[in-house]
């Protein structure tokens, strides 16, 4: 297990939403709050290392013909944990993200890192790739919720900060552009934020590069 090696591709290299590009129905869906953001971050990210567990404790008892059956009954019943959870501790927060909760369930980030990473390792290094995913996970959808918020509504923080969990105004909503708070605006910030990352990361790869000759 390198902790090092794999925060790096959870928050970089293999980026859940900005280089893999998975789980796109919620993540555009979502993103128009730092408090929709960080509350689904924060649901994944715990299914994530909670599914990973299991998945990797019982990889050798599983048979390979109905594993991904078995992953997804496993990943459905820590789904029905968490909503539940959320509905009797943070009911504004299930009313906000809806079906996108139960929907985790086909989340194309949970069952991808249960076939490519727990099914194959042991259950701490399952655990700690559960957890960089998911933080790699929170920081795209945050980003995405800060340029969304204040772009389409000029504020931050909306539904943390504020009176009333209105967010911090930063300017009139008046000069806001309502888009960006609509579904064009999701696929237009999606697009920006990961051509974005990817011209970093191809930069910083340029630049090893160059220090290597």
């Amino acid at each position: 297990m390198d902790f090092k090696k794999q925060l790096k591709e959870g928050l970089l290299t293999k980026n859940p939403v900005l280089a893999q590009l998975l789980g796109m129905c919620s993540t555009l869906a979502i993103t128009t709050s730092l408090f929709n953001g960080l509350g689904m971050g924060a649901a994944v990210t715990i299914i994530l290392i909670c599914s990973n567990v299991l998945i990797s404790a019982l990889r050798k008892v599983i048979p390979s013909q109905i594993r991904i059956a078995a992953y997804i009954v496993i990943i459905a019943g820590f789904v029905t944990m968490v909503d539940l959870l959320l509905q009797a501790f943070l009911p504004d927060l299930a009313e906000s993200l809806g079906v996108f909760i139960p929907l985790i369930v086909v989340n194309c980030v949970i069952l991808g890192r249960a076939e490519a990473f727990a099914s194959k390792n042991g259950v701490l290094a399952s655990a700690v790739d559960g957890l960089c995913q998911g933080i790699g996970y929170t920081v795209a959808l945050v980003v995405m919720c800060v340029i969304r918020e204040l772009l389409g509504s000029g504020t931050f923080g909306g539904g943390l900060l504020g009176e009333n969990g209105a967010g911090i105004q930063i300017f009139p909503a008046d000069f806001a552009a309502l888009q960006m708070i609509m579904p064009v605006g999701g696929f237009l910030t999606m697009g920006f934020v990961v051509a974005g990352f990817q011209w970093l990361l191809r930069k910083v790869e340029n630049k090893k590069k160059e220090g290597s000759k």
